[in-house]
């Protein structure tokens, strides 16, 4: 029989509630209240290292920041996160280098069914999240669970994404749609 763990890294529907998973939550908020509680880099660094799946060189993530997990996000190299960003990382969060996320970006690995039954049973799912390489994400956006976001993409402030966006374009709005692509000389 699987854990309620196992079946939301499988991408099943599982209980959120499940003692494990509360517990898992708990101590994540309880450090990121420790990172947001102190402006030392140095200590924001070390917080983060115990916090997050990976930490690249060269990442910066400003106070406040907000997760569920932590050990579900994957930082690469020269990642900046402004204030205000949320990842609720119940899957799998992979953000690739040079990747820059504005105030108040919101990250959602987690869903539920559209099924009323299930949802009053406390049952959701997770879906794994994608960005890669060099993406800017503009302030207040929202990836919803299992999307992708190609390398060198924009996505303009406000979007909502909803379905996958590819590599070199510039995506806005709710839903996000892509209105330009660009070139490495853009």
């Amino acid at each position: 029989m699987m854990t309620e763990k196992e079946k939301a890294i499988l991408g099943q529907l599982y209980n959120a509630s499940d003692p494990i998973l509360v517990k898992e939550r708990d101590d994540a908020h309880q450090v990121c209240h420790q990172y947001n509680a102190t402006s030392d880099r140095l200590k924001q660094k070390e917080i983060l290292n115990k916090l997050l799946g990976k930490v690249g060189n060269n990442c910066l993530i400003e106070a406040p920041f907000f997760c569920d997990y932590g050990y579900n996000i994957f930082l690469g190299d020269n990642v900046y996160f402004n204030f205000n960003c949320t990842i609720l990382d119940c899957a799998p969060v992979y953000i690739g280098n040079g990747v820059k996320l504005a105030p108040g970006v919101q990250l959602y690995t987690a869903g539920h069914s559209i099924d009323p039954s299930d949802r009053a049973l406390g049952l959701e799912f997770a879906t794994s999240i994608s960005i890669e390489d060099n993406v800017w994400i503009g302030g207040g956006s929202i990836l919803l669970p299992g999307v992708s976001v190609g390398e060198n993409t924009v996505i303009g402030a406000g979007s909502v994404v909803t379905k996958s966006i590819p590599s070199n374009v510039v995506a806005v709005g709710n839903p996000c749609r892509i209105i330009k692509r660009i070139s490495r000389s853009s």
